[in-house]
Protein backbone atom coordinates (compact mmCIF):
# COMPACT_ATOMS: atom_id res chain seq x y z
CA UNK A 1 0.00 0.00 0.00
CA UNK A 2 1.52 3.59 -0.79
CA UNK A 3 0.27 6.56 0.87
CA UNK A 4 -1.71 8.84 -1.42
CA UNK A 5 -3.62 12.13 -0.40
CA UNK A 6 -6.32 11.71 2.38
CA UNK A 7 -3.97 9.04 4.04
CA UNK A 8 -3.39 9.17 7.87
CA UNK A 9 0.24 8.75 7.87
CA UNK A 10 2.52 8.36 11.27
CA UNK A 11 6.03 9.38 10.20
CA UNK A 12 9.90 9.52 11.75
CA UNK A 13 11.36 12.31 10.71
CA UNK A 14 14.45 14.96 10.89
CA UNK A 15 14.57 18.65 9.40
CA UNK A 16 17.83 20.01 8.99
CA UNK A 17 19.27 23.17 7.88
CA UNK A 18 22.11 23.39 4.95
CA UNK A 19 24.66 23.45 7.65
CA UNK A 20 23.39 20.38 9.17
CA UNK A 21 21.88 22.30 12.05
CA UNK A 22 18.84 19.82 13.32
CA UNK A 23 16.01 22.53 13.86
CA UNK A 24 12.44 19.96 14.03
CA UNK A 25 12.67 16.37 15.30
CA UNK A 26 10.20 13.72 15.70
CA UNK A 27 12.04 13.10 18.65
CA UNK A 28 11.32 16.24 20.23
CA UNK A 29 8.22 18.02 20.77
CA UNK A 30 8.51 19.97 17.33
CA UNK A 31 8.45 23.67 18.96
CA UNK A 32 11.74 25.58 17.90
CA UNK A 33 14.24 26.39 20.62
CA UNK A 34 11.79 24.84 22.76
CA UNK A 35 12.81 23.35 26.24
CA UNK A 36 9.71 21.01 26.60
CA UNK A 37 9.99 17.60 28.52
CA UNK A 38 6.86 16.34 28.81
CA UNK A 39 5.71 16.19 25.24
CA UNK A 40 5.45 12.79 23.68
CA UNK A 41 8.46 11.55 20.83
CA UNK A 42 8.08 9.18 18.51
CA UNK A 43 6.09 8.80 15.19
CA UNK A 44 4.23 11.84 13.98
CA UNK A 45 0.59 11.39 12.49
CA UNK A 46 -0.98 13.99 9.96
CA UNK A 47 -3.29 13.63 7.28
CA UNK A 48 -1.99 14.19 3.75
CA UNK A 49 -3.74 16.79 2.09
CA UNK A 50 -5.04 18.71 5.53
CA UNK A 51 -2.52 21.04 5.60
CA UNK A 52 -1.35 20.01 9.17
CA UNK A 53 2.17 20.07 7.79
CA UNK A 54 4.67 22.17 5.34
CA UNK A 55 3.48 21.38 1.53
CA UNK A 56 6.84 20.06 0.96
CA UNK A 57 6.31 17.19 3.56
CA UNK A 58 3.13 16.06 2.76
CA UNK A 59 3.91 15.84 -1.42
CA UNK A 60 7.09 13.74 -0.20
CA UNK A 61 4.68 11.60 1.65
CA UNK A 62 2.96 10.34 -1.46
CA UNK A 63 3.80 7.40 -3.15
CA UNK A 64 5.92 6.34 -0.15
CA UNK A 65 5.40 2.62 1.52
CA UNK A 66 5.54 1.81 5.53
CA UNK A 67 9.15 0.71 5.73
CA UNK A 68 10.77 3.48 3.11
CA UNK A 69 12.60 6.16 3.81
CA UNK A 70 13.96 8.81 1.72
CA UNK A 71 15.82 12.12 2.25
CA UNK A 72 14.23 15.49 0.22
CA UNK A 73 15.40 18.77 0.04
CA UNK A 74 12.64 21.66 0.41
CA UNK A 75 13.41 25.05 -0.62
CA UNK A 76 11.86 27.76 1.40
CA UNK A 77 8.48 28.13 -0.99
CA UNK A 78 7.96 24.22 -0.25
CA UNK A 79 8.59 24.68 3.57
CA UNK A 80 7.85 27.35 6.16
CA UNK A 81 8.00 30.17 2.77
CA UNK A 82 10.11 32.77 1.90
CA UNK A 83 11.40 35.89 4.27
CA UNK A 84 8.80 38.54 4.27
CA UNK A 85 9.87 41.94 5.20
CA UNK A 86 6.05 43.20 5.27
CA UNK A 87 5.87 41.27 8.38
CA UNK A 88 8.75 43.15 10.44
CA UNK A 89 7.40 46.05 12.18
CA UNK A 90 8.99 48.62 14.08
CA UNK A 91 7.05 49.48 17.08
CA UNK A 92 8.12 52.80 19.10
CA UNK A 93 9.76 51.59 22.81
CA UNK A 94 7.28 54.04 24.39
CA UNK A 95 4.25 51.61 23.72
CA UNK A 96 5.54 48.65 25.44
CA UNK A 97 4.07 48.84 29.39
CA UNK A 98 6.59 49.52 31.50
CA UNK A 99 6.35 45.73 32.97
CA UNK A 100 7.37 44.02 29.91
CA UNK A 101 10.82 44.38 29.25
CA UNK A 102 11.86 43.26 25.43
CA UNK A 103 14.67 41.15 24.39
CA UNK A 104 15.89 39.71 21.69
CA UNK A 105 15.13 36.52 20.77
CA UNK A 106 12.13 37.18 23.12
CA UNK A 107 8.57 35.73 21.59
CA UNK A 108 5.79 37.58 22.11
CA UNK A 109 1.90 37.24 21.20
CA UNK A 110 0.27 39.63 19.84
CA UNK A 111 -4.00 40.46 18.87
CA UNK A 112 -4.73 42.24 15.63
CA UNK A 113 -7.32 44.12 14.81
CA UNK A 114 -9.44 42.00 13.87
CA UNK A 115 -8.98 39.85 17.36
CA UNK A 116 -6.31 37.23 15.63
CA UNK A 117 -3.86 36.35 17.79
CA UNK A 118 -0.06 35.41 16.46
CA UNK A 119 3.64 35.10 17.60
CA UNK A 120 6.48 37.83 17.07
CA UNK A 121 9.84 37.38 17.81
CA UNK A 122 11.94 40.29 19.31
CA UNK A 123 14.70 41.71 16.38
CA UNK A 124 15.94 44.44 17.40
CA UNK A 125 15.58 46.75 20.45
CA UNK A 126 17.06 50.44 21.77
CA UNK A 127 15.88 53.31 23.40
CA UNK A 128 13.76 54.33 20.93
CA UNK A 129 12.03 51.06 18.85
CA UNK A 130 11.36 47.83 19.19
CA UNK A 131 11.36 45.41 15.96
CA UNK A 132 9.12 42.74 15.93
CA UNK A 133 9.28 39.51 13.29
CA UNK A 134 6.13 37.89 12.42
CA UNK A 135 7.37 35.69 10.39
CA UNK A 136 7.78 32.29 11.06
CA UNK A 137 11.33 31.16 12.35
CA UNK A 138 12.62 29.33 9.53
CA UNK A 139 10.88 31.31 6.71
CA UNK A 140 13.54 31.97 4.11
CA UNK A 141 15.17 28.59 5.19
CA UNK A 142 15.94 25.30 2.57
CA UNK A 143 15.55 22.40 4.48
CA UNK A 144 16.41 19.07 4.15
CA UNK A 145 14.15 16.32 5.83
CA UNK A 146 15.41 12.56 6.47
CA UNK A 147 11.20 10.75 6.70
CA UNK A 148 10.62 7.29 7.53
CA UNK A 149 6.62 6.26 6.90
CA UNK A 150 6.48 4.24 9.96
CA UNK A 151 2.55 3.22 8.62
CA UNK A 152 -0.77 4.53 6.92
CA UNK A 153 -3.83 4.28 9.71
Amino acid sequence: MKAKQGDTVKVIFTAKLDDGTIVDSSDECGCIDCDCEDEESGPFAFTIGEEEVIPGLEQAMIGMQPGETKTVRLVADEAYGAYDEDLVMEVPRSEFPDTIHPEVGQTLELTSEEGEEFLVTVSEVNDQIVLLDANHPLAGKDLTYDIELVEIV
